[in-house]
């Protein structure tokens, strides 16, 4: 692996969100300088609360493992919560200690495992995974990945070519709510299944994933002056379901994991907003 390959990784890294952080681990942490939040309403598509700019695409980052794991199921490569459980290799992404084991789907979607998405895109390859994406009608759809270096199978989704909005990402979940992706129904009930899990105290129930990473120089370069966090999901109370996205941009770097500080916001203020609806 190339030298600023390898650092732009660990960068990235240092942004990803690892599970069991709490409000404490972000305290005194910068407010964003753009916030984008918007919910919708999963069984018809209407968007209910909309506030900040909304519609401009940044790089998914990990809330693109609920992608990879739609297609990972539906093709047959992942098949429970457990299985398949892959072994840690010297030479994968390593910088967070929960990375460094043998890995199953619902660690991997808990702890956010980047070697873990790689080697399910891998096994998919290059034509599958590009047609998934395509059929999934995500974002710009563009997985060619880093400029002149043929890494679309591994980095596209991380601050590189493939780019989705909030808006974007809501028309996605409310599909993935819908079951109207064009994937197997184990496919969507296992991606739900390893989903984290987290129950606000009016009664809804919230299944998200968090993402972190930078913004995207016009030369297709990260900006790491740029960072950005990511908490898209869904909340669910009796027969209804609202989807939401939230996207928190930062003008410089930051001492917090975005990721986390996102998704701690939401689920602080969630609440409020589900009543008010």
């Amino acid at each position: 692996m190339h030298d600023i390959s390898h650092r732009l990784q660990r960068a990235l890294a240092m942004l990803v969100v690892g599970a069991g952080a709490s409000l404490a681990s972000i305290a005194g942490a910068a407010a964003a300088d753009k916030v984008c939040t918007v919910l919708a309403d999963a069984a018809t598509g209407a968007v209910l609360k909309q506030e900040g700019e909304c519609d401009r695409r940044v790089p998914p980052a990990s809330t693109f493992k609920v992608t990879i794991a739609l297609m990972g199921y539906d093709a047959g490569f992942l098949k429970d919560e457990h299985d398949p459980k892959l072994p840690f290799k010297e030479g994968y992404p390593d910088w967070i200690e929960s990375w460094r084991t043998d890995t199953d789907p619902a660690a991997w979607m808990e702890n956010s495992v980047v070697w873990y998405s790689q080697q399910v895109t891998q096994a998919l390859g290059k034509e599958k995974f590009a047609g998934y994406v395509e059929a999934f009608d995500y974002g710009n759809a563009d997985v060619s990945g880093d400029k002149g270096k043929d890494n679309g199978l591994t980095r596209s989704w991380l601050s590189s070519s493939l780019r989705i909005s909030p808006l974007e990402q809501l028309d996605f979940l409310t599909k993935v709510v819908g079951r109207k992706l064009p994937v197997s129904t184990h496919a969507h009930e296992m991606t739900e299944a390893i989903m984290t899990e987290h129950d606000l105290p009016n009664g809804w129930t919230v299944r998200g994933k968090t993402g972190a990473g930078f913004s995207v120089n016009a030369d297709g370069t990260p900006n790491r002056e740029h960072p950005f966090g990511w908490f898209v999901g869904w909340a669910s109370k009796g027969d209804r379901t609202i989807v939401f996205a939230r996207l928190s941009e930062f003008s410089a770097r930051q001492k917090m994991r975005p990721g986390l500080g996102t998704r701690d916001s939401v689920l602080e203020q969630l609440p409020a907003m589900l009543d008010a609806l």
